[in-house]
């Protein structure tokens, strides 16, 4: 899959490190996440996406890592650059063993199918 991203040589030198740096630190903090845990649910207060999604996993009893990163009326900027970092637009924005499956309805789809416990299951590497 590709998905369009403006290339690095369309993009003056003079502003290349500002949008590399660009609230790296909430992009890092979620890739550690996503590095030490089987799923990561990022979300944000006051939306109730991310409370969907996270109670659905507390009725499986299956174990997750919610990080929040402020509401409607803060940190939007911030929580922009995970978007820009993902490609995927709403929140939460949920990793299983590091892969990117949506949003809540995406997980309650993996679900209902079943994938999500084939996701779950030991593999064998």
């Amino acid at each position: 899959m590709n998905r369009p991203i403006l290339e690095t040589n369309k993009i003056h030198p003079s502003i290349q490190k500002v949008l590399a740096e660009n609230h790296v630190d909430i992009v890092t903090e979620v890739q550690q996440a996503i590095a030490n845990n089987t799923i990561v649910v990022v979300g944000m207060s006051q939306n109730p996406a991310p409370k969907r999604a996270r109670k659905v996993l507390d009725e499986l009893n299956i174990e997750y890592t919610y990080l929040e990163y402020g509401s409607y009326f803060k940190q939007w900027r911030r929580r922009n650059a995970l978007k820009m970092w993902t490609g995927w637009p709403t929140f939460p924005i949920i990793f299983v063993k590091g892969i990117l499956i949506g949003g809540s309805s995406d997980l309650r789809a993996l679900i209902e199918s079943g994938e999500l416990q084939t996701m779950l299951a030991p593999s064998n590497d």
